[in-house]
């Protein structure tokens, strides 16, 4: 016989017709509702499950019995009478059955492994961003350095170009037609280094301003990452589950966010491999026109290749300034009456200066007795002669070919000759852009390396935190549940005064 307690009703039912229902309910409630078979006496009594929610909890409980045969529900049953209780409770996502502690513990376990490996991918991408940036910055600084370097040299030749103009021994000027090039030719340099000056300057700031601005992101997320997963696993400690839910979403954004900077860095990543190959391609290609034209340009050629020219031909034209007046003036021997030719030069003859060009511009080796660019001011001291003025004019008084003023004046021909001949291997290396080419075999052999590493480390550490934060919300919300589950069941067992005991476990 069985009785259905419900509504402040008693129902009498015989057991056959029941125990359909009586199983249709322990199976909903064992798949949907953590339903269970908990624990069987002596006297049969079955607790058959149990519906876990955050508000109610449904306890179907089975007392079985021997008892004599009762009419039920128009039909007899022999050998056991049933008492089918049904109660309805309020209990706060409660399960009466055994409490496991492996999901617990498990979901704890993982829980801290994930979090400290979010801690150890925020301390990676926070070292590697730094690595990142000082080699960039480096790079950007080399880069810089060149390209100042080579406006320096090319003013510094400006400038030369122009006091050749000025130089005058003994009256004697250059050519007329030098002095116009020579002009033209020095609005041209300073237009080329004013321009590669301004691009550089533009380029490396441009540079300089994303190095900064993406340094600046990657602190921010490190720090946001971390802060986050610390406050999450706290949250999830303390079994605040709304908490939770709250940062799982923001959690969820960031981590989006994040995993889309992973793929952005990826293509920053590849853009410095991809730039570092083309910088050894156009080491063999200098004049191809490329983006890495941007970094450092070249020179304009017609430029460089008139500077060549010019320094060679100025050059050839003061030494033979001097030469001339040396040998036309200062070592003459003139009767007083050919002034200013004569200015009572006497004594040993003067050695001319070695000219490094032929009148055709090609490279000349000097012949001895001639003095070069870097002993000439030194042997012509021994040369010159004290002077007084007489009637205007500067009058030698003592043994020697030229006067103080003379020899001042070939000095200073000489300093201008010797800078502009030193300026050749510094032109050539512009005409065929070779200073530019060094440039870039320098960064791709010391440079690049360590630019591809700690990119792809800023990348590896991106992929660390996001994998390590996203598996970390998931167990946030896993571990928050588990510990109230944990602490309902509890309290329930508590409650009701019922032994927390072990799946099919007897009690006498």
């Amino acid at each position: 016989m069985g009785m259905f307690y419900r509504g402040g009703m008693l129902l009498r039912c015989h057991l056959p017709a029941i125990l359909p229902w009586i199983t249709a309910l322990s199976s909903w409630l064992r798949i949907g509702h953590t339903g269970k078979i908990l624990w069987m006496d002596s006297s049969v009594t079955l607790v058959v499950g149990t519906s876990v929610s955050n508000t109610t909890g449904l306890l179907l409980v089975l007392r079985l019995s021997p008892c004599s045969p009762l009419p039920l529900c128009g039909s007899w049953f022999l050998g056991w009478s049933c008492y089918l209780a049904v109660a309805i409770t309020s209990v706060a996502a409660a399960e009466v059955t055994h409490i496991p502690a492996q999901p617990y513990a498990l979901s704890l376990v993982l829980l801290i492994l994930f979090t400290c490996a979010a801690i150890i991918g925020c301390v990676v991408l926070y070292t590697s961003q730094g690595k990142f940036h000082s080699s960039t910055s480096k790079t950007v600084d080399y880069v810089v350095g060149q390209a100042n370097f080579t406006v320096d040299n090319l003013r510094n030749f400006s400038e030369s170009l122009a006091e050749a103009k000025k130089i005058t021994v003994d009256q004697v000027f250059l050519p007329a037609d030098v002095q116009s090039e020579i002009d033209s030719l020095k609005t041209k340099v300073n237009s080329s280094a004013t321009e590669l000056a301004s691009r550089t300057l533009d380029n490396s700031r441009k540079i300089s301003r994303v190095l900064d601005r993406v340094r600046l992101d990657l602190i921010i997320i490190a720090a946001v990452m971390l802060l986050l997963a610390f406050i999450g696993f706290l949250l999830s400690i303390l079994g605040l589950q709304f908490l939770v839910y709250i940062l799982v979403v923001v959690g969820w954004i960031l981590v989006t966010g994040t995993f889309i900077l992973c793929g952005v860095f990826l293509l920053l990543h590849n853009v410095v491999a991809d730039t570092c190959v083309a910088m050894n391609d156009w080491v063999d290609h200098p004049h191809a026109h490329t983006a890495l034209d941007d970094i450092l340009p070249c020179i304009d050629v017609a430029t460089a290749n008139e500077s060549l020219y010019r320094s060679r031909e100025v050059t050839f034209q003061l030494v033979s300034v001097v030469n001339r007046v040396i040998v036309n003036v200062s070592n003459g021997n003139f009767p007083p009456s050919l002034v200013p030719l004569y200015y009572n030069q006497s004594g040993p003859l003067m050695p001319t200066l070695c000219n490094p060009f032929t009148p055709d511009l090609n490279n000349r080796t000097c012949t001895p007795g001639e003095v070069d660019f870097n002993n000439a001011s030194q042997v012509w001291k021994g040369y010159v002669c004290q002077s007084a003025v007489v009637s205007g004019s500067e009058i030698c008084t003592t043994v020697g070919r030229v006067t103080p003023s003379i020899y001042n004046q070939m000095t200073a021909a000489v300093t201008v000759s010797r800078g502009l001949y030193y300026y050749v291997p510094f032109l050539t290396q512009l005409e065929d852009c070779s200073f530019v080419r060094e440039t870039f075999t320098g960064i791709h052999e010391n440079n690049c390396p360590g630019l591809e590493q700690s990119s792809k480390r800023v990348y590896i550490g991106l992929v660390m935190v996001s994998g390590a934060v996203m598996l970390s919300l998931i167990f946030w919300v896993i571990y928050a549940r588990e510990r109230r589950h944990r602490t309902y069941n509890k309290q329930f067992l508590v409650e009701t005064g019922r032994p927390h005991l072990p799946l099919q476990e007897k009690v006498p």
